[in-house]
């Protein structure tokens, strides 16, 4: 039995890598940079353990996110 911690909004590495893992090599660098920040919050809000609110959430956190996003996946580049 595994025992995951809740992720929030500023958990950006976490949201980062669990959208890497879901969306793989479908989503580039580019493609990131192009994603509405509706349809990214979206995608946040349905992962598992996330824990954070609409509400809460703030476009400073959806550029974090998409950064980090496409840090993570240059590394799965390598």
């Amino acid at each position: 039995m595994s025992f995951e911690l809740p992720i929030y909004w500023n958990d950006y590495e976490d949201i980062a890598m669990a959208l890497f893992e879901k969306f793989g090599d479908e989503f580039g660098e580019s493609k990131i940079y192009r994603i509405r920040f509706t349809e990214l919050m979206g995608w946040v809000l349905e992962l598992p353990n996330f824990k954070g609110t609409k509400e809460e959430c703030t476009e400073g956190h959806l550029e974090m996110i998409q950064s980090t996003w496409v840090y993570e996946w240059r590394d799965g580049q390598k």
